[in-house]
């Protein structure tokens, strides 16, 4: 297994690989610390019914080393980490699960602290507490999502000002990919701005809410590649920016909250190619970590959203950076984190 993880595409120097098993409760979990050089790793807990442990590794090395670049571009004084739990969050969450990670967590003694991600939820994260002190996005304002969904919106605006020279929003069309709660707010943000609307998602009342409340057009979750929209915005699962889907977008800013959404590192290059702006994704969707951090460090929450719209300002730097050096957005945005956090 060690040989399997150092050999993995993604170990990328990782830190620290830990296995988690806790008979009693059935927890199964993984803990990656990519590099800590700037503070603590932080980053959430990812409850998903992987198809192997193999498909687990890949994801939790893949986001924790984007929790590095992410924290590190956004001028957080954290590191890089992630965790996962190799179950269904639909049928397999127990209060007794989340204090054995909890458990876990306190024996690494503050190296990582952690917080909601997809599967899991504030409630989830109070149970964590009870064993640990270690962990953030607790109460009733512990959903991180709204300053994700924020983060997106000023990145969106960013983008159209640069690539399209607008100052509005209105009567664009954008076509979003999954409306889970960073989508879903995203959305309304962008309806409100005056954006037309095309929605996919294997959830069915999402789709209906949002039609009805946005007026927006609903499609199948592989039919959101090929409509004509000037803004393609994947807030679901990684990976969706691959050589396939390439030849059917039609959208000339990909801007969306998903994580990891280039399938390999020359996705980047090749969207440059087809005079498509690429907002880096783990720019773009640093507002809820953000927020997690200043909760988790104790400073006011008056401050969040003036940091999170930051994020406009480090996106435009980087556009012009890519413009000027003639590089993939994705390159430029990687450089700038690794100027931060390498040594």
């Amino acid at each position: 297994m060690t040989a399997f993880v150092f050999n993995e595409p993604n170990f990328d120097d990782h830190e620290q690989v830990i296995f988690v098993s806790e008979p009693k409760s059935g927890l199964k979990a993984i803990i990656a610390l990519h590099n800590t050089h700037l503070g603590p790793a932080m980053g959430g807990c990812r409850m998903w019914n992987y198809v192997n442990e193999a498909a687990a590794v890949n994801d939790v090395l893949r986001l924790s080393r984007g929790m590095t670049y992410k924290n590190a571009v956004a001028g957080l004084p954290i590191g890089g980490g992630k965790s996962v739990i190799i179950g269904n969050p639909k049928t397999d969450k127990t209060s007794s699960l989340f204090e054995a990670l909890g458990e876990a967590l306190d024996r690494l003694g503050g190296r990582y602290v952690t917080a909601e991600d997809i599967g899991t939820s504030p409630a989830d994260m109070a149970n964590v507490a009870k064993k640990t002190s270690f962990v953030a996005g607790l109460g009733e304002t512990g959903d991180p999502s709204p300053y994700t969904a924020l983060g997106c919106f000023v990145g969106a605006q960013a983008a159209v000002k640069f690539h399209l020279k607008r100052d509005s929003m209105e009567g664009l069309v954008v076509a979003v990919q999954g409306l889970g709660h960073v989508g879903f707010d995203y959305a309304r943000r962008l309806h409100a701005a005056g954006a037309k609307l095309i929605i996919a998602d294997i959830d069915e009342l999402a789709l209906e809410r949002a039609r009805m409340e946005f007026g927006a057009e609903v499609v199948s979750v592989d039919a959101i590649y090929d409509v004509a929209a000037d803004i393609y915005a994947p807030c679901a699962l990684g990976a969706t920016l691959n050589p396939t889907t390439l030849s059917r977008i039609k959208a000339s800013i990909v801007a969306g909250g998903a994580n990891n959404q280039l399938q390999t590192a020359e996705v980047g290059d090749l969207l440059r190619q087809k005079g498509v702006l690429y907002v880096p994704d783990f720019v773009i969707n640093a507002g809820g970590i953000i927020k997690v951090c200043y909760e988790y460090l104790n400073k006011p929450e008056a401050t969040v959203e003036a940091h999170v719209r930051e994020i406009g300002s480090t996106l435009l730097e980087i556009f012009e950076r890519a413009a000027h050096e003639e590089l993939p957005t994705s390159v430029v945005a990687d450089r700038l984190a690794e100027a931060r956090f390498r040594h």
